[in-house]
């Protein structure tokens, strides 16, 4: 039995049409003529036997069907790129796109100066960054690498561990004062909350001491998704709020908020880079993944160390 080539052309020009919006948009990000791009497409719709695109004088729309087939069609087009990038990266200088996905807080407090030196250095890179706390899929969304703070889950993707990244329940000197300081976790339950994650508001906290633990449902009068809006309200004395260390160690150093239950521990989170299970990777990519590696890791490391001492201090 012979076995059919995958039509590769096909499949670049229907993910290049899906994601211009129109076969024009296409021709040009391929460099190719529009009856060409045309033509690729009809033909692989021709031997898969399915309609992918439907046209019409105005629009064209993915069907159904070619919706199912996007994400594949896309891992497919990046791995086949990625093998020819990578075969011939080596012997040119570094240029071309990438596209990086950081949390909201963080990429906006940590990679404009890191981003900005490497950019000076290889002038032919572009980089479009993705910020947000939403939790991105790198091989379906086309992302070449993804800094991610949680505990590291099972994963296909390539991970490279950076640097430990610590939280601490704070609260104003204002609110304590008012309000009186927790003890122990429990008794949080008794106190305004403020919440932050990228899931559902009822997830637990979880902390532990010396081979104790605990786990507290927060409740409070507000949930956030992104952690900077939660820092005024801590100020403010509206409540209390577990944070990570780069986005409240300005106000703890400053004492406009102070840790209490310092000596719980939440769950030790860190910061990884991620990227696609394939090793073949362009060389600007490999490029930037390890200088994130190289800048990141004093500065996180060394904003760690400074947070955990004025935490106990």
């Amino acid at each position: 039995m012979n076995l059919a080539l995958p039509d590769y052309e096909g499949w670049a020009c229907f993910v290049a049409v899906a994601e211009g919006g129109s076969f024009t948009a296409a021709a040009a990000a391929l460099g190719l003529s529009k009856a060409s791009v045309s033509k690729a497409v009809t033909r692989l719709e021709a031997s898969l036997g399915i309609t992918l695109l439907h046209r019409s004088s105005r629009v064209v729309a993915v069907s159904t069907a070619g919706a199912g087939l996007l994400d594949e069609a896309r891992a497919m087009v990046a791995a086949a790129t990625a093998a020819t990038e990578a075969a011939r990266g080596d012997r040119v200088d570094l240029a071309g796109p990438i596209r990086l996905a950081a949390p909201m807080s963080f990429g906006i407090k940590a990679l404009g100066p890191t981003l900005a030196a490497f950019l000076d250095r290889n002038p032919a890179v572009e980089i479009e960054v993705l910020l947000s706390d939403a939790r991105h899929d790198p091989v379906a969304e086309g992302i070449d690498l993804t800094l991610r703070i949680s505990p590291l889950a099972d994963s296909s993707l390539l991970a490279r561990t950076i640097a430990p990244v610590s939280a601490s329940v704070i609260a104003s000197p204002a609110y304590l004062e008012k309000h009186g300081t927790p003890k122990h976790p429990l008794e949080l339950a008794g106190h305004r909350l403020i919440g932050y994650g990228h899931r559902q508001r009822a997830t637990p906290l979880h902390f532990h001491r010396k081979g104790e633990e605990v786990t507290i449902l927060p409740t409070g009068p507000l949930f956030a998704n992104n952690g900077d809006i939660a820092v005024p309200l801590v100020v403010a004395g509206v409540g209390i709020a577990m944070l990570p260390d780069f986005i409240a160690a300005a106000e703890l150093v400053s004492g406009a908020v102070v840790p209490i239950l310092a000596d719980w521990s939440p769950p030790q989170a860190w910061l990884h880079l991620l990227s696609p299970p394939s090793r073949l990777r362009p060389a600007r990519v490999r490029a930037l993944s390890d200088y994130l590696v190289e800048t990141l890791k004093p500065s996180c490391t060394g904003a760690h160390e400074r947070f955990l001492a004025a935490r106990k201090g």
